[in-house]
């Protein structure tokens, strides 16, 4: 695994090691094994096995709730504003790269301390065509990827890496709308705090035409408000790594640039570039000022998505256990009650919530308590109920509806990270560093969009310190 100064680019597009594919293959051997000697007993371990992993995610989400109670406090205002460079790597996206030029340019930093770059794929010609017709301020310029392979987003990154001349250096989508105010927050944070090696941004979920109305829409905004409003602000309280969001990542380039940069096959490289920086030394941590993006919309554009998303948890997964002492041990719990919980997780709710309703329903058609024991309903009620908890509460901080009817159709939007996780394991096998891109509309800014977004800055409305 050769690196610009770690180990790790192109580490998922290596095969497993020899470690991990004896360990999983007498796995599954053994399993099968057992369930065809000993399947009751094999099963009741099953059983029990998931029970316990219930029971320890709802205990996660507990402490990540609780952690994160207390709020940022204010940074100080740094003695200088060091130079940033804004990265925004972008692909079939004419339709919506004028809207992000004019987000863009509400940034409010030192314009001369500022570097913008909007990388473009070389045979991407509309996007490359719709980027040089727009107005763009002097600091925001256009910077072509040459053909190559993997045609993925961190590739890109990679490319506009070597040209990037800021200390400091954030990501941006082509969907976003970030605080104006976010830059001078990070720099402010990162200058307090010479360990921290990058800060997340919050993202919050907003629809550019009226508020929040369909099942997917309404099931990610929360899914989104929990993660980011609850879980990574706990996990930075309590100083531990986790998987960076695809967007609005504030980094320390030496950083950066010290751990290779991104993987390039990996198709969630953000999730594993938090883990990378985390073993080199750094810490992570996050940021008050958010970035506002729309939801992937309907069925036909959320499974992709979320398929590649668990794609590449997979892929980042097997990256880190190649030598998991790497991380120490609070790095290993972190990896194995994030990413590891989450590809479970999507793996068994389906079948879960299956077997419950099938036994609740033979038990009610046949007049008998259900088969299944009152402790496995407690077990997945305690679960359900930290997870509820987590929404609710994430809700709360960025001002969303939470209703009862939300709580009751959460099962069925889990349901669906099953079928998500059966397309991902397929897609894993068949096409591994195949970037699955999301498509994003031109938004509508009107009152009840954009423009009522809350805007969090800090030492707003200068244009040089």
């Amino acid at each position: 695994m050769k690196t610009l100064g770690g180990a790790w680019i192109g580490a998922a597009q290596r095969a497993p090691t020899w470690p991990q594919a004896a360990i999983t293959a007498i796995g599954a051997a053994g399993l099968v094994a057992a369930l065809f000697a000993w399947p009751r007993p094999t099963l009741s371990f099953l059983i029990i096995a998931l029970q316990a992993g219930f029971v320890a995610g709802a205990l996660w989400r507990a402490t990540l709730a609780v952690s994160g109670l207390r709020p940022l406090s204010p940074p100080p205002r740094p003695s200088r504003w060091p130079r940033y460079t804004i990265l925004a790597a972008l692909h079939d996206e004419a339709a919506v790269v004028p809207q992000l030029i004019q987000r863009l340019s509400r940034i409010d930093y030192p314009r001369g301390q500022l570097e913008g770059l909007l990388v473009l794929e070389a045979h991407d010609q509309a996007t490359i065509d719709a980027a040089m017709a727009a107005h763009r301020p002097g600091w925001l310029r256009l910077l072509i990827v040459p053909p190559g392979t993997p045609q993925t987003k961190p590739r890109a990154l990679n490319h506009a890496l070597a040209f990037a001349t800021g200390e400091l250096l954030t990501i941006y989508d082509a969907e976003d709308t970030p605080d104006p105010g976010q830059l001078r927050e990070a720099a402010a944070r990162f200058a307090e705090a010479p360990h921290m090696g990058c800060l997340q941004a919050p993202l919050r979920i907003r629809r550019n035409r009226g508020p929040l109305s369909t099942f997917l829409d309404r099931q990610f905004a929360f899914e989104y408000a929990a993660l980011f409003e609850v879980s990574l602000p706990g996990m930075a309280r309590l100083n531990l790594p986790f998987p960076l969001g695809g967007t609005s990542n504030h980094m320390r380039t030496a950083a950066l640039r010290g751990v290779g940069g991104w993987d390039a096959h990996n198709v969630t490289e953000d999730a594993d570039l938090g883990f990378r920086l985390w073993s080199a030394g750094w810490r992570l941590g996050v940021l008050e000022a958010p970035t506002w993006e729309t939801p992937p919309g309907a069925m036909e554009r959320w499974l992709p998505q979320r398929t590649r998303w668990l794609k590449g948890y997979m892929q980042t997964w097997g990256v880190h256990t190649r030598a998991p002492f790497a991380l120490g041990k609070r790095g290993f719990l972190s990896l194995v009650m994030t990413l590891g919980a989450a590809i479970v997780s999507a793996a068994c709710h389906a079948p879960a919530l299956a077997w419950l309703a099938s036994a609740l329903l033979v038990g009610l058609h046949a007049g008998v308590t259900p088969a299944a024991p009152i402790g496995s309903f407690a077990v997945l009620a305690l679960g359900v109920l930290a997870a509820w908890m987590g929404c609710a509460v994430g809700a709360r901080r960025v001002g969303l509806d939470y209703r009862l009817t939300d709580m009751l159709a959460a099962p069925a939007y889990w349901s669906l990270l099953s079928l998500a996780f059966v397309h991902a394991v397929w897609r894993l096998i068949v096409a591994p560093h195949v970037w699955d891109k999301t498509a994003h509309d031109a938004d509508v800014e009107t009152a009840a969009g954009v423009e009522s977004a809350p805007v969090v800055t800090l030492d707003a409305g200068r244009e040089a310190a």
